[in-house]
């Protein structure tokens, strides 16, 4: 398939191998807002990553917990990220690189082998768990809706509809194909979206209303008292985490920014193209981030408005059974139905999302410790396959005989504050050492990414203190 841009010039969709860099498949970018719309595309797989787990679990819970007062904590959280993850996404563009290969050559290296990619090489625990946990989450929705054997909470029950999740998972990525992850994606983020705020405007009117004033309370920077634990999780959780940061390298280059703007051979020419294609990139990111704002403090308003009044923090299944019985009573059984239905899909777009997303990172990072050549297609392209099939396998083993699907979210993210660290230090370092300075955005872009990554320590290190 191929399309032609508002500028005129013939770009191809279909690249034979994006992480080759081949000079055929340099092309000139779009030229105006309306052809640069035509090329987004990752940003809605890490849509897709994003709002699933974080959202409906741990930001339902800290509103249930905060009422509105830490509304802002979603604004602050995921505004803050996004500077990380463009900034990665342009030297990724600019180096024809991802992550993973970058993250091996930020020192000190210990054992032959960059730190971060030692980092990486532990977070595997951190992905093994978030990942059971939202599997386990997402088959509970759909027993309860349609149980197995009679109790919808029974081993069985949830045992089944955790193997039908896999085998689709499994399905829909075993062709390892990116048109492919991007238009799932992009059909079950705006169903999603749309399912987060359509469920906020169903309380209005029952006596659970929200109203502009109680927004407004939730704009005042304020923390509760005894909330810190669960606001660290979420930062850790909601907008994109390490694993999305880190992911979003690999979505740019197979989407074709990187090889649309082909290798840096140092002339203006290419310093126009990649110029043009992270433009391209930028609105990418900053339309994900829209998105996933709006449905994260959907999910967060529905905590503080609903929860937080009755004095009720759910845990574990019990966010989706507790919620869903209180629309059964306000709005009726329809309202009930259609709450697990969409927190069911909720859930598992985060699984078909970082099925190919976390399995890049997983085969990056096992190929820089010389499990096979990154570089090479075919030996890429087989161990891809083979970890998209194990991935989901070993999730939903895990999710299966895991009863409390919070614990592990909550535990993932504290851990996913602490692997954000290493992302955001390596980002400014590749950005520094790396990133041609041709295709830089000046000062104010470097002060915002310095402040993101200081926040995200600051939050990372007071999550490893409290997990210590």
């Amino acid at each position: 398939m191929s399309v032609t841009n508002t500028g005129g010039s013939h770009v191809t969709s279909d690249i034979v191998d994006p992480y080759a860099l081949d000079p055929r498949d340099i092309q000139d970018p779009p030229a105006t807002v309306r052809g640069r719309v035509r090329f987004l595309g990752p940003g809605m797989i890490t849509s897709a990553a994003v709002v699933g787990s974080g959202e409906l679990l741990t930001a339902t819970t800290l509103g249930a917990q905060a009422g509105f007062v830490l509304l802002w904590l979603v604004l602050v959280s995921t505004f803050l990220k996004v500077w990380v993850q463009i900034e990665l996404g342009r030297w990724s563009i600019s180096t024809g690189k991802v992550a993973v290969t970058g993250y091996n050559e930020v020192p000190p290296r210990i054992a032959g082998r960059g730190w971060m990619a030692w980092l990486v090489l532990l977070m595997f625990i951190q992905f093994f768990t978030s990942q059971a946990g939202v599997i386990s989450a997402a088959a509970f929705a759909f027993s309860s809706l349609l149980p197995i054997g009679g109790d919808p909470y029974s081993l069985l029950s949830i045992g089944t509809w955790v193997a039908i999740l896999v085998v689709i998972a499994i399905g829909i990525h075993v062709w390892n194909r990116y048109t492919i992850v991007e238009g799932v994606s992009t059909i079950l983020v705006v169903l999603v979206t749309t399912f987060a705020v359509v469920i906020v405007f169903l309380i209005l009117g029952t006596e659970f209303s929200w109203s502009l004033a109680d927004l407004g309370e939730g704009m005042r920077f304020q923390i509760a008292l005894g909330s810190m634990g669960v606001a660290l999780s979420m930062f850790g959780l909601t907008g994109v985490g390490a694993g999305e940061v880190t992911a979003y390298t690999y979505w740019c280059v197979e989407k074709g920014y990187a090889a649309w703007s082909g290798r840096n051979d140092g002339s203006e020419a290419w310093a126009r193209r990649a110029r043009g294609w992270i433009k391209v990139m930028k609105m990418d990111a900053w339309v994900a981030w829209g998105v996933y704002t709006v449905s994260t403090a959907a999910f967060y308003i529905l905590g503080a408005a609903v929860l937080h009044p009755q004095g009720l923090v759910p845990e574990g299944d019990e966010v989706m059974t507790t919620i869903s019985s209180i629309f059964s009573t306000a709005v009726g059984q329809w309202g009930a139905t259609v709450f697990l239905i969409g927190a069911g899909v909720a859930l598992f777009k985060t699984i078909i999302a970082n099925v190919p997303s976390l399995g890049r990172q997983v085969g990056n990072t096992l190929a820089v410790f010389g499990a096979f050549e990154w570089n090479d297609q075919g030996q890429r392209d087989r161990w891809m396959r083979g970890i998209m099939i194990l991935l989901p396998i070993l999730w939903g083993l895990l999710g299966t005989v895991v009863s409390s699907p919070l614990a592990l979210v909550i535990l993932a993210g504290i851990l996913n504050a602490v692997f954000l660290m290493g992302v955001a230090a390596s980002t400014v370092y590749l950005s520094h050492r790396q990133t041609d300075p041709l295709v830089k955005d000046g000062r104010a872009f470097t002060v915002m990414l310095l402040i993101s990554a200081a926040a995200i320590f600051f939050v990372g290190i007071v999550g490893l203190i409290n997990l210590l």
